[in-house]
């Protein structure tokens, strides 16, 4: 795991690895202002872990945090209970050399939060409730989900065009995911390891090091993609599907076949694209490198990398 002590002081932003970025959710942030939050990274997991008795000692104020979780767990039966499976033990670096400390997901944080009776904890649970309500009306509604997508998009400062051209990846990749299901393909794992194939075939990287050279950690890939970039990740995709629906592969193994084939018709695009632009369409670039929250500036369309 990579490490880091956050002061975030009035920034939304954490620094990591000597890389910024942007945390999943601007609520915590706002919530965790001008105070210090050991966060670790698990880049396996690709997921934050908060130090618990931090993140209480900034919500109740209390001198003694250690306290406080003992007499919450003694008033909440259920989070006692369930306490092994919230919090991680993380062996970390102090002052006087490395203790044991308890470490939560935001999944496990959320959770802890909702046991704190604090003033400065109310905002937070407010927002979980209205996300869960949110989530509801989606199931009844699933039209709500794309909805919302957009309006989330267009908050963080994309352009109508790559948004349209994201919700249509997002069609492309469920068509793709149901196939490889009707092909017999279930494990999460599984999933993966094609994802990668077609991705590697077609950019010349797995998707986890796709990110690494754009310099992400939790931001989903796609999101940071260029409009070329997404289009060429898209059509592998859906080469894949049709590929696939053509020839009804029955193992993994064909499968895999069948990922490298669809990724291959897009690496063939890239290149005859790239040999009328004259520079590769892989770009290090990433969305935060062009775009604002929509509040600062208009909607940007990711431009690509002409230095590569």
């Amino acid at each position: 795991m990579s490490r880091v002590v956050q002061d975030v002081s009035g920034m939304d932003k954490i620094k990591l690895n000597s890389q910024l970025f942007v945390m999943p959710n601007e609520s915590i942030i706002k919530a965790f202002e001008g105070k210090n939050i050991r966060i670790v990274w698990n880049e396996k997991e690709e997921k934050y872990y908060f130090s618990v008795v931090d993140v209480v000692q900034l919500l109740t104020d209390s001198s003694n945090p250690t306290d406080y979780i003992k007499k919450m767990k003694v008033r909440d039966k259920d989070l006692a209970q369930g306490w092994g499976q919230i919090v991680t033990p993380l062996a970390y670096q102090t002052l006087g050399g490395k203790q044991k400390i308890n470490f939560a997901d935001l999944e496990g944080i959320f959770r802890i939060i909702q046991s704190i009776p604090s003033k400065k904890a109310e905002p937070i649970k407010r927002w979980l409730a209205e996300v869960g309500a949110q989530r509801i009306d989606q199931m009844i509604d699933p039209e709500q989900t794309f909805q919302m997508a957009v309006e989330d998009y267009r908050r963080q400062g994309y352009s109508d065009k790559w948004i349209e051209n994201r919700l249509k990846s997002i069609r492309t990749r469920k068509e793709l995911t149901d196939e490889w299901e009707r092909s017999g393909v279930k494990e999460q794992r599984d999933f993966a390891i094609l994802t990668n194939i077609l991705t590697k075939a077609w950019s010349g990287m797995t998707t986890g090091e796709y990110k690494q050279f754009k310099g992400l950690t939790k931001e989903n890939l796609r999101d940071n993609m260029t409009t070329l970039e997404l289009a060429l990740n898209t059509l592998a995709e859906a080469a894949t599907t049709e590929i696939s629906r053509n020839q009804n592969p029955q193992t993994m193994e064909e499968n895999k076949r069948v990922a490298q084939s669809g990724g291959n018709a897009a690496k063939a695009a890239r290149k005859e694209v790239e040999k009328q632009i004259g520079h590769s369409i892989i770009s290090s670039q990433k969305a935060s490198d062009y775009i604002r929250s929509i509040e600062d500036t208009e909607a940007k369309e990711l431009p690509p990398d002409t230095n590569q």
